[in-house]
This record gives structure tokens, C-alpha cells and sequence, in this order.
């Protein structure tokens, strides 16, 4: 229960970050300097949790009677041509951030988390395209569930596609697509590496890059000290640190499957504290077509589970 708890929070935790990106705009803040604290915290959380782990093992091989010297290569495997690797897997996830972040700026927080959310069948489609494999019958009720539940969730039915911004519409699209890409390549990026340095050398990455497209002048300049302090902490803890962690401890214990199915958390809390927090207007068919989506998200993996059990009964 406690895995499956964990990686619930960690769900949990994403759907903070559109409430607080929106209030950190209300104060005036902009774009660089939201995603830029957000990534310096986060960065250096994820270091200090690489420093403890790195700590722990140095002392459970040294109680185990190994040299100091074979102490130190084990905690160092990683190669500086793994380091870049994974810096260049945590790029997209910088990305997504800065892409969903702007979508804030035009389009209802309510409305930027369900698009995001479009990453689940913009996922299926580049593994079609990729592996030249045409989806199965389950993967395309899946789709039609998920674009239906869309249309629904956004409000275009009931308000109509004109009432919306095209600018934060095309951003929030885009923050799936980079999202999409973040969940292929991070997949594939030195697996076999400790979750602490892979996050930590990730975010690292992300962070680079952020600084080189927008210099930190908030860090010079006093803004940091501020309640732009605050915000950054906030965003880092719930985006940056908690997620990746407690999925690195819940998903190798309750499988991929029902990670996936918990993972849909994030929509409902998203569009709560939007609703509660932010006083955006939800209606009822709104709230139809985000049950929709989260069916259509849970669909596939409770199929699976079942497919599995009735090979098992049968075998």
C-alpha cells in the first residue's frame, strides 16, 4: 500500500504547479524567472538527495569490509559521456515547463492541464510512427475516448474553439509533445544508473539550458529574495523533486500498469484547485469530459492487467 501511496502523491504533486505558476504571474513575475527558480531549486534538492545517497552507499560498502578506493569508483559509475546523456534527456523536460508555463499566460489553468494531458495518445502515435506498428483496437478506443473527453473538458462544445486563444492553445499542444519526447528519451537515457543521479544529472541539464535561453539575472539581482523565493521552492518541491523521487521508489514495486493508471491523478487535482484556488468557472460537462480522459488514460492499462491475469488462470 505504501508504493502505491507514494507514487499517488508523487501524481498528485504535478497537478499543484499550474495553481501556483498562475499565482506567481498574479505577483508580477515572468516567465524565465518562474521556470528558473523552479529548476535552481529543484537542482539543488535533487543534488542534495544524490550527495545522501552517494553518503549511504560509501557506508554500506565500507560496513561490508571493500577498500575506500572500490567505495568510491561504485559511487561514481557514471561516465561523463553518461552525464551528458542524461543533461540532454532533461532538456525536454525544461521545455515542457517554459511551453505550459506560457499557455498559462493566455488559457484557463484548467484548460493548459488537459491539454498537457494529450501527451498520452501524442505518445502512442510517435511509438506507431517509429516502430511502423499500427495500433490495436484497444489503443484507438483509447484515442476516441481521449479526444472526445477533450472537447468536452476544454468547454469548446459548450463555448465554442473561437472563445479560446489560439496562441495558448498551440503552446499547450506543444508543452504535450515536448512531454511526450521527455517520457521516450528519459526512458532510454543510461536506465541501469542510481534514480538520484539520473534525476539530479537531468535537472542539471534542464537547467543549462534554461540559463543559456534566459540568463538567471534573478539571482543577481535581489528578485530572488523576494516571494519569487517562495514560488520557486514551491514549484521545485511538487515538480522537480517529490514526483521523480516517490516514483522511483512506488513504480518498480506496483509495475508500470498501475503507475500509469495513478498517474492520472494529476488531471482532477489540476482542475480542482483551478476551480477552488483560482476561481475558474468549471461546468458539469466540463467535468464529464475530464472523467472521460481519465477513463480513456486508465483504459489500456486495466486491459493489460486483465490480459495478464487471464494468461496466468489459463496457463
Amino acid at each position: 500500500m505504501k508504493y502505491l501511496i507514494s507514487v499517488l502523491v508523487g501524481a498528485m504533486s504535478y497537478g499543484i504547479l499550474s495553481t501556483i505558476v498562475v499565482l506567481a504571474y498574479g505577483k508580477g513575475y515572468q516567465l524565465g524567472e518562474v521556470v528558473g527558480t523552479q529548476l535552481l531549486t529543484g537542482c539543488i534538492l535533487a543534488w542534495l538527495l544524490a550527495v545522501y545517497t552517494k553518503v549511504k552507499e560509501n557506508r554500506k560498502q565500507k560496513s561490508r569490509g571493500i577498500p575506500a578506493a572500490a567505495t568510491q569508483r561504485v559511487s561514481t559509475a557514471l561516465t561523463w559521456k553518461h552525464r551528458l546523456l542524461l543533461m540532454l534527456a532533461g532538456a525536454p523536460t525544461m521545455l515542457t515547463g517554459l511551453l505550459y508555463y506560457q499557455s498559462l499566460r493566455y488559457i484557463p489553468a484548467s484548460l493548459a492541464i488537459i491539454l498537457l494531458f494529450q501527451f498520452t495518445w501524442i505518445s502512442v502515435l510517435i511509438q506507431a510512427v517509429s516502430k511502423r506498428q499500427r495500433p490495436d483496437k484497444i489503443t484507438l478506443l483509447t484515442l476516441l475516448l481521449l479526444f472526445g473527453g477533450t472537447l468536452l473538458a476544454a468547454g469548446i462544445l459548450d463555448q465554442g474553439a473561437a472563445h479560446f486563444n489560439m496562441l495558448g492553445l498551440t503552446l499547450g499542444l506543444l508543452s504535450a509533445v515536448s512531454y511526450s519526447m521527455f517520457i521516450i528519451f528519459s526512458g532510454k537515457a543510461v536506465p541501469a544508473a542510481h534514480p538520484a543521479y539520473r534525476s539530479a544529472w537531468m535537472i542539471t541539464g534542464g537547467f543549462v539550458l534554461l540559463c543559456i535561453l534566459f540568463p538567471p539575472t534573478f539571482i543577481f539581482n535581489g528578485l530572488l529574495w523576494g516571494q519569487l523565493l517562495l514560488y520557486g521552492f514551491l514549484l521545485g518541491l511538487f515538480g522537480a523533486f517529490i514526483p521523480p523521487v516517490l516514483f522511483a521508489i512506488g513504480v518498480p514495486h506496483i509495475g508500470g500498469g498501475m503507475a500509469g493508471i495513478l498517474g492520472a491523478a494529476e488531471l482532477p487535482v489540476a482542475v480542482l484547485l483551478s476551480s477552488f484556488v483560482l476561481h475558474e468557472h468549471v461546468s458539469w460537462l466540463q467535468w464529464t469530459g475530464v472523467i472521460i480522459v481519465l477513463i480513456g488514460v486508465v483504459l489500456p492499462e486495466l486491459y493489460k492487467l486483465r490480459w495478464k491475469n487471464t494468461r496466468v488462470i489459463t496457463s
